[in-house]
Order: structure tokens, then C-alpha cells, then sequence
């Protein structure tokens, strides 16, 4: 058995930080599409932790096999997109590819937790800026695709207040550095040893690293490529002027939605996405914290009728095996967006707190406090896991939520005593 063919090796102009699972079934995916159609961008990509990803890829000369898998069966077909593959640990590399003059664009997947203040991954962009500027390479676009609100304000901002100390560098990146939003859409669980089989049983091909994923798939962005970008536009993507609107529509719909199944679901047993939303008492559940979530949304309601429409279909889709522990990770990083944005919204309309929205907070902490220390995959509240355990009442539990996620909120009797409310009710949840 071979590996998956390469057809073509691009020229390296997009840089890529964060070289998991959804870059590859993602950005990768659109600049395949745009390289189909003509062009040529090549990906350099490099991983975000563990180097791990990148030494499997390497052995199969970075090329890998794309599932597409719907509710009738799957189409698979190989990626070359990703020209180089990179051990994110080698600093050398990446400051040459990133001062690289045929580099335009450099990608990020760094997640919500890559963000949050003291992570690495700002650091190793200004890094590398500070290499291109040395370099006289030129302009370049950073394009945050991760599930943040206007995540390039986060990163630019995140990277000038390193830069904050050289004047020099911080002037340059204000001057010659673009920093796109975007909003990105595809649900792409882990791959398995199963799914590795089922590519051999497909393609013929022995494929270490094949990346399942939905046929659904969605990218919208706002900013400028003062050096030029690939056609995404190939693969469906849009560029738009207001990217706020779908950045609302996808974290308060989609990503709210997986964290109440994920919280609530793991509570009740459930594994994946599909075996949560076939609990009727789970989907129900659902069906009201979208109802709380969509008058804050600033579409009518035809669109959002559509939007929820595909969403019914896309999480009931069995054959796409997507954990509640992997959506469940770092929830103190995501809930904030995804639950008390839209929660603040209603607040600020007049609205009462949701009866779901509270019910994802309080399913979140019992989440937490019912997990063996070791199974609490969330650095951001590993001290919050130990307060809620030891607190004495559910009140005290709910004021510990909403001053760890809302402190702005903290003085609202009336969404605590409703969070409590919600912990005491989960108390009996079947195992």
C-alpha cells in the first residue's frame, strides 16, 4: 500500500500556525480549491504543541486524505496544499518562512486558549514579524481562524502590546501587517484508528494521517492582503466588510449549541454530538437556548430558520463522530462568547436571563466539579474546579461561575439564583 499521491508542490506563500485536524480540513481545503482552480500557494505549516502531527505528515510528504463524510456515505479525495510541514518548535524555520518575500498570508488555529493572555502563540508571531521586518520582506496578512469575536483585533492587539517596547517594530507591524477576521465553519472531530482503516478500504491508500470532516463548510472574512491571497473564493469563502453579524450567527448558534450538549450530554453519558441531540430531553434543551440566543441575532428570521435548519441536520449526522470531551475542553475560555455574550445582549434588551443559557453555566459546573481533577482538560479553571467542589450550597456555586466567566454580572440575583437553580436540578441527572 502507498501513501496518498502528491500531483503538484506548490510554492510556498501561506504560513500556517496550528497544524491540526480543522486547518486541514479548513484553510488547507480552500487553498486546494483555490490551487484547482489555477493557482499556486503552497502551505508551510507548523504545529502548535505537539510536534507530533508534523512528524507523522512529514513521512508522507505532507500530502494526507480528506474525508467528506455525510449522512449516505463518504467521498474522499488527496490534499497537497501543505508544501512543508514544520516541528512548531524550530524557531529557525519559522522566522525564515515567515521573512520570506513570497510569503503573503500566515494563518492561525491557535484556539480560544491560544489567546488568553500569557499563551505562546502572540509571541511566536511577533517573532516571526520581527524576522520579516529585519528581513525587508514586505507586507504581510495574519488571519486569525479561530471561534473568537473579531479574533484579528484579539491578535493584533495581543501582538503590539509584546511589541509595546520597540517602537521601531511596533510602527512597522501598524504600517505593513494586516490582521483579518474571519469566521470558519466545519465540524471535524478527531481522526481514529477506524478512520484510518476506512481510508485503506476507500482510496487503496496508507494514510497515517486522513482527516474526517462534514461536507458542510463555511468562511467568512474581513481585511485586507496587502501582498495578495489565494482564491478562496474557489472553495466558497466570502469576504466581507462586517464580519460581526456571522461571527454571532456561528458562536451563539453552532459552538453555544455543542457546549449545552457537551456539558449536559456528558452529564447524562453521552459520548458524540449525535447520541446528545437523540436524547429528547437534551433536544429540547437545545431548541430553547436557541430560541434565547436568536432575538439577539441581528438576522431576520428566515435566515436564522435556515441557519437552525442545517444545524438539525448537521448534529444529527451519526456518521460524524464528534466527542463531547473534545468540544468540552477549555470551557472557561469558550462560554464567555458562545453563552454570556448573547446572555448580556438579552440583558441589555430587557430581557430575562435564559432559562438555557443558565443551564449551560450550571451544567458547565458540575461538569467541573463532578470530574476527577486529572479529567478537568481546562487550564483556565483548574482553581475553579477545586472552589466548586468544596463550595457548600449551589448559590455559592453560581456566584463562583459567574466571578470566574461574568464578574460584570455577579450583582444579578436573578441570573444567580437561576444558575442555582439549574445546578440543583442537574443534581439527579441520570449517569
Amino acid at each position: 500500500m502507498t501513501p496518498p499521491p502528491r500531483s503538484a508542490r506548490h510554492a510556498v506563500r501561506v504560513a500556517h500556525l496550528g497544524l491540526g485536524a480543522f486547518h486541514r480540513a479548513h484553510q488547507a481545503w480552500y487553498t486546494q480549491a483555490a490551487n484547482d482552480a489555477g493557482g499556486d500557494w503552497g502551505i508551510a505549516a507548523f504545529t502548535g504543541r505537539s510536534p507530533e502531527a508534523a512528524r507523522v505528515l512529514a513521512a508522507q510528504d505532507a500530502v494526507y486524505t480528506l474525508v467528506e463524510r455525510g449522512a449516505d456515505g463518504d467521498a474522499a479525495r488527496a490534499v497537497d496544499a501543505l508544501s512543508r510541514v514544520h516541528d512548531g518548535a524550530d524557531g529557525d524555520a519559522w522566522r525564515a518562512t515567515i521573512a520570506d518575500p513570497d510569503v503573503a498570508v500566515l494563518t492561525l488555529t491557535i484556539t480560544e486558549a491560544g489567546y488568553r493572555p500569557g499563551a505562546g502563540a502572540p509571541a511566536r508571531v511577533l517573532d516571526g514579524l520581527a524576522a520579516r521586518r529585519t528581513a525587508g520582506a514586505g507586507p504581510l496578512a495574519v488571519v486569525s481562524c479561530d471561534n473568537l469575536p473579531s479574533n484579528g483585533d484579539v491578535i493584533r492587539e495581543a501582538v503590539l502590546a509584546l511589541a509595546a517596547a520597540d517602537a521601531g517594530l511596533s510602527d512597522w507591524i501598524r504600517t505593513e501587517v494586516s490582521f483579518v477576521s474571519s469566521m470558519v465553519d466545519r465540524i471535524t472531530p478527531a481522526t481514529t484508528d477506524a478512520d484510518r482503516e476506512e481510508v485503506r478500504r476507500l482510496t487503496g491508500w496508507d494514510d497515517a494521517a486522513p482527516v474526517v470532516t462534514e461536507p458542510f463548510t463555511e468562511w467568512v472574512l474581513a481585511g485586507a492582503f496587502p501582498a495578495g491571497r489565494p482564491d478562496w473564493e474557489a472553495g466558497g469563502a466570502r469576504f466581507v466588510a462586517d464580519i460581526e453579524p456571522f461571527e454571532r450567527r456561528k458562536l451563539w448558534l453552532l459552538n453555544a449549541g455543542h457546549s449545552l450538549l457537551a456539558y449536559h450530554g456528558l452529564l447524562r453519558g453521552r459520548a458524540t454530538v449525535a447520541e446528545a441531540v437523540g436524547d429528547p430531553a437534551l433536544r429540547d434543551e437545545l431548541e430553547l437556548l436557541w430560541s434565547e440566543q436568536r432575538t439577539e441575532l441581528p438576522f431576520d428570521d428566515a435566515v436564522v430558520d435556515e441557519a437552525l435548519a442545517a444545524l438539525r441536520d448537521r448534529f444529527a449526522n451519526g456518521r460524524i463522530a464528534h466527542r463531547l470531551a473534545q468540544i468540552g475542553a477549555d470551557g472557561s475560555q469558550k462560554l464567555g462568547p458562545r453563552i454570556l455574550d448573547p446572555l448580556r445582549a438579552r440583558l441589555a434588551g430587557g430581557r430575562a436571563p435564559g432559562v438555557a443559557q443558565a443551564g449551560v453555566l450550571a451544567a458547565w459546573a458540575r461538569h467541573l466539579a463532578g470530574s476527577a481533577p486529572a479529567d478537568v482538560n481546562d487550564a483556565g479553571a483548574a482553581g475553579l474546579a477545586v472552589r466548586l467542589r468544596d463550595a457548600r450550597t449551589d448559590r455559592d456555586r453560581a456566584a463562583l461561575v459567574l466571578d470566574a466567566l461574568a464578574p460584570d454580572l455577579t450583582e444579578r440575583t436573578d441570573l444567580a439564583g437561576l444558575i442555582a437553580d439549574r445546578i440543583a436540578s442537574l443534581q439527579g441527572a441520570p449517569a
